[in-house]
């Protein structure tokens, strides 16, 4: 059973072309798509109605008088209509060139395709575009081998195509002036495909109804809803209405009906939604700013803050190893330190037994005081020279990091200018096998740094020299090169005179040519019109022999029909006569005269059998002679 599958939801458009009527309310069909531009005729405007008109039928029945035009109305007839698109525009030109070459790429072209090409193609190349995207409509199409710049235009009017294409075009396709319209054709050619090839494999009536509804969609009545409010709405189109509120509304009502709809339903899921709205535009208001700018500001500034993170991630760890060498360095002091406070503490100790145990005298108190009072001066003016020393050292420290810094910097720049100059790595083109990488400052000493500076600048002295040898030699050769290039364009100037003369003789020769030309097509027209005489005059006589000719035939066959009749009555007679020899000799033996005579009697008709024979051989000889003439004498014409 034949089913048309159709949707409830008939919301998209079936053209592509401008609606003319527009609404605000959601129309349950699309209204009829016309032009803008008025293109297929005045659809507004009734036409005055006669009373001896004919009435249109439109496809849903008759329609009333005063009709307006269909858009298929104004097809074939006699006026061309004018291309809207800007095909002499340059910029749409490249676009259209561009797009179409897209679409061959994508399509699997069978041929080398560039924009360039397409900027004016030859004949040969656009009778195998155009067979390319014609058989994505139809895989079985051939190009036809003669008459090509007939058969193009009347495939594309038979599929439809609206605006002219001329046959002299087709001669010179790759011209300025016919180059735009071929190229409009095969764009309308591609939208074709397009629409097709979104088409196939739906074997629906309508183009965006799914396969995703239920049985009642698939069944008669919804069917028969849609096509009675279609016819409906056609008729009255047709007429001159615009607007369709009664069928919508009836259309509308036999829709509810049908599938059950619940009213109070749909009023709760509106009044939702309106409360959804409001709550939208509520929460809208309420962020003024985007948050989605702002997180996206806000992870730009992490990024920033992670970059400067790892960079100052990465000095501190060279601090740190610094300050871990120095650390180092530190702590052998203070082991040593602690050895030297060991040994102090002994003989402290030492000393204090020899104190307690021994007895002072008021001097020996008196100089141990003295002693006490200078060592004590001692030590507060060594602290005093440590804490000074220690700030001296904190100041170093400090000015050194500084200078390895600026020296980073500039060793930075050093490998930067290195490797634009290409002499860094060692094996770059410029390096000559000399390492001039210079590693982290802090790993050289002084010492190092002054032997790198001398094995750096030692290879690049040489090298500036090589380069300042290599830029005289170069500027030698230049002043050698100028002078031939003057030498070149004195025999440059005097090479265009004479092309000027050479283009002079070659005007000349052209105008000559073309003086040529025409006085041999004149000729040319002269032995065409001398040709078609003498073909109708060779038709002439080949219709005449040809005549001539099957008349004769007609004879012959006559001829020798009546010659196999005459064969076959004297072949029977013979046989006749052969059974009566044979009965006669068999049975009358003693009947020998009456025998003799019958044989003489028998004899002598066949002698008149071969006369006729003779005769009738003599007659279809002269026929083919006649044949052999006829044929001579065609033959000679």
């Amino acid at each position: 059973r034949f089913k048309v599958k159709m949707s409830r939801r008939p919301s998209s458009r079936y053209s592509e072309m401008p609606l003319r009527v527009t609404d605000s309310r959601m129309s349950l069909v699309n209204a009829t798509p016309q032009s803008k531009d008025n293109v297929f005729g005045k659809l507004n405007i009734p036409k005055p109605q006669s009373s001896t008109s004919e009435r249109r039928t439109s496809f849903f029945g008759k329609s009333a008088g005063g009709q307006r035009n269909s858009m298929f109305g104004s097809y074939g007839g006699p006026e061309k209509m004018k291309d809207p698109r800007p095909l002499h525009d340059k910029a749409f030109v490249q676009q259209c060139i561009k797009q179409l070459c897209e679409f061959l790429g994508d399509h699997g072209f069978p041929g080398t395709i560039s924009v360039k090409a397409l900027q004016s193609p030859s004949t040969k190349e656009f009778l195998k575009i155009f067979e390319f995207i014609y058989s994505l409509l139809d895989p079985t199409f051939q190009m036809p081998t003669s008459k090509v710049e007939e058969e193009i235009p009347r495939m594309l009017r038979d599929l439809g195509y609206l605006f002219p294409l001329s046959k002299s075009s087709m001669y010179s396709i790759g011209a300025p002036h016919t180059w735009p319209q071929a190229l409009g054709a095969l764009l309308w050619l591609i939208d074709a495909v397009k629409i097709f090839n979104s088409l196939r494999g739906q074997d629906l009536l309508f183009a965006d109804f799914s396969d995703d509804f239920s049985e009642l969609e698939e069944g008669v009545e919804y069917n028969k809803l849609f096509l009675d409010y279609c016819s409906k709405t056609y008729n009255k189109f047709m007429q001159g209405a615009d607007t369709f509120e009664d069928e919508d509304t009836e259309y509308l009502s036999h829709l509810k009906r049908l599938y059950n709809v619940d009213e109070a339903l749909l009023e709760s899921q509106k009044e939702k939604h309106r409360v959804l709205i409001d709550e939208l535009e509520r929460m809208e208001k309420e962020s003024h700013t985007d948050r989605l700018m702002g997180q996206r500001t806000e992870k730009l500034k992490l990024q920033t803050d992670l970059q400067k993170l790892q960079s100052y991630r990465t000095h501190m760890e060279s601090f740190k190893s610094h300050l871990e060498k120095k650390c180092a360095g530190l702590s052998e002091e203070l082991e040593a330190t602690d050895l030297q406070l060991e040994g102090l503490k002994q003989e402290q100790a030492r000393l204090q037994h020899i104190l307690v145990n021994q007895k002072f005298t008021p001097a020996d108190i008196e100089r141990i005081n003295r002693e006490r009072n200078e060592l004590q001066q001692t030590v507060s003016s060594l602290s005093r020279s440590l804490e000074e020393a220690q700030q001296l050292v904190w100041n170093e420290e400090i000015d050194m990091l500084k200078t390895i810094q600026r020296a980073e910097v500039r060793l930075t720049e050093y490998h930067k200018l290195a490797r634009m100059l290409k002499l860094i790595p060692q094996s770059a083109e410029n390096a000559c096998g000399h390492d001039f990488e210079i590693r982290t400052v802090s790993d050289y000493g002084p010492t190092t740094a002054t032997q790198i500076r001398a094995q750096i600048q030692n290879p690049l002295k040489n090298m500036l020299l090589d380069v300042e040898e290599e830029f005289s030699s170069l500027a030698n050769m230049k002043l050698s090169l100028e002078e031939t290039v003057e030498q070149v364009k004195s025999n440059i100037s005097e090479k265009v005179n004479d092309i000027k003369q050479l283009k002079e003789q070659i005007r000349r020769l052209d105008l000559q040519l073309e003086h040529d030309m025409q006085e041999i097509a004149h000729e040319e027209e002269k032995w065409a019109a001398d040709v078609d005489a003498a073909e109708s005059h060779k038709k002439l006589l080949e219709k005449k022999v040809m005549d001539g000719y099957e008349e004769a035939e007609e004879q012959l066959k006559a001829t020798q029909q009546q010659y196999h009749l005459v064969l076959q009555e004297t072949k029977e007679e013979s046989r006749m006569v052969a059974n009566n020899l044979t009965h006669i000799y068999s049975a009358a033996a003693n009947h020998l005269v009456i025998v003799e005579k019958l044989c003489n009697d028998q004899v002598k008709k066949m002698d008149k059998m071969s006369e006729i024979i003779n005769e009738d051989q003599t007659v279809l000889q002269q026929l083919k002679e006649m044949i052999e003439n006829f044929v001579a004498r065609a033959n000679n014409i």
